[in-house]
């Protein structure tokens, strides 16, 4: 196999990649922004394009202290109830230093559950002016109809002086393809926040 290597003499000199490197880049397919929303739902843009979707959370602020949560859809977001085992926990440390620990989240995991799934799983994302819930969750081959559909999140949001990093993976168990997906607090609106998602390619 042919080594194949930049036509330039330095880094910082590199303005394109060898025509046969590609991959990684993250390709914008909507943004939604709640004010006062209910939940933020995806209908649209997930399909085989891409083998890799990804959410990007941006300063979700909840109406009232609440868990943030979300579900999947085969049937373009007529209902969100897939099947999903999941593993979850997280870790927390507060602003006084007084406390802080790592903990598996049994509580929040789901085994065949096909209700929502809880992303903030450290605690309820707190509704002070200044407190938000922000990260990112990776949806893997959702058009697949051979396997079930993989999830991962990393998160972190405040919950009034306490910062709450949060993990959850898991997969839908289905073999039919993942067409939509909805975020929502656990109870009560999404007061403002940003939600975008890319493909992979």
């Amino acid at each position: 196999m042919a080594l194949l290597f930049a036509n330039n003499n330095s880094l910082s000199a590199i303005t394109s990649l060898p025509a046969s490197v590609s991959g990684g880049a993250l390709n914008l397919i909507a943004t939604q922004t709640a004010s006062g929303s209910a939940n933020l739902s995806f209908t649209s843009g997930i399909d085989s394009t891409y083998d890799e979707y990804v959410f990007k959370f941006i300063n979700i602020h909840p109406a009232s202290q609440q868990l943030f949560q979300f579900n999947v859809s085969i049937d373009g977001g007529s209902n969100y109830n897939i099947a999903k085992t999941t593993t979850t926990f997280g870790a927390y440390h507060t602003e006084d230093n007084s406390a802080a620990a790592l903990n598996y989240k049994t509580s929040q995991d789901l085994a065949q559950g096909t209700g929502y799934q809880i992303l903030s799983v450290n605690g309820q994302v707190g509704a002070d002016a200044d407190n938000c819930f922000s990260g990112t969750l990776q949806l893997f081959n959702p058009s697949s109809t051979t396997f079930v559909k993989h999830f991962m999140t990393d998160t972190n949001h405040i919950g009034g002086a306490t910062s709450l990093n949060a993990f959850v993976a898991g997969y839908g168990n289905t073999t039919s393809a993942i067409n939509a997906v909805n975020f929502q607090m656990a109870s009560g609106n999404i007061d403002s926040g940003v939600i975008k998602l890319y493909g992979i390619s």
